[in-house]
């Protein structure tokens, strides 16, 4: 069943906008009659019938509602220095969307390549996933920060910082604790520097490893991810 994000819904009908109509109309060729899924991106899952197949403003009536359809009992924020390519950072946001995540926050690093990013852009690229996967929770886009900035916030959870240079650092899935919320700052192309490091280890970040590899940063972000759910599957 197809999914619309409809976080403005109140009550038991709801119109679709002109696009969402179109797209229900004439690319699905649903008509009245026919059943759809809506979301409002805050946990509630509706089920919902067409009672008007009008390619501009298609009506629809509220059958059923699922209350913190796959509410979890846990936060994930990851805080990822955006990619020179953007498609990168776009494909991270498909990815950990799909995976499932609660925040995001654009960090700018020392040795960041890119110094601007476009959030309308990055957030349709995270309502289409979310679409796409059946969510009933929309992501949280924050604005973009510098990294001092943002470990000065007052963060939730368990905080982390992936780093690849200067000897070992124990993993991300030997230290984090299922079940508890969490937050992991994920570097540019060229790492995180020195003095970052040492920076977010006074503001209470744990140096971790995310494998043996050299990965990407958009890779990287995902790994970070998917360790999280797999650790509270």
């Amino acid at each position: 069943m197809h999914l619309f994000y409809t976080p403005e819904l109140l009550g038991e009908y709801y119109t679709l906008n002109e696009q969402e109509s179109k797209h229900c109309i004439k690319v699905l060729r649903l008509k009245a009659g026919d059943h759809i899924q809506l979301s409002d991106g805050k946990g509630n899952l509706f089920k919902a019938e067409l009672i008007s197949d009008n390619t501009r403003r298609c009506e629809v009536r509220i059958v059923e509602t699922l209350k913190d359809f796959g509410k979890r009992d846990y936060r994930i924020h990851l805080a990822v220095a955006p990619t020179k390519n953007i498609n990168r950072y776009e494909w991270f946001l498909e990815k950990a969307t799909e995976i499932g995540i609660d925040d995001i926050t654009p960090v700018f690093c020392q040795r960041s390549e890119r110094k601007v990013v476009r959030n309308d852009r990055l957030e349709k690229v995270i309502t289409s996933a979310m679409k796409q996967s059946i969510k009933a929770y929309h992501p949280v886009l924050h604005k973009p920060q510098s990294f001092k900035n943002f470990i000065k916030n007052d963060l939730y959870g368990e905080k982390y910082i992936a780093y690849i240079e200067e000897g070992d650092h124990p993993s991300l899935k030997s230290l984090y604790t299922p079940g508890k919320d969490v937050v992991v700052l994920i570097g540019p192309e060229g790492d995180f520097s020195p003095e970052e490091v040492k920076m977010a280890v006074e503001h209470g970040f744990n140096t971790v490893s995310l494998g043996k590899s050299r990965l990407r940063t958009e890779t990287a972000a995902v790994v970070a991810c998917h360790t999280v759910s797999l650790l509270n599957f």
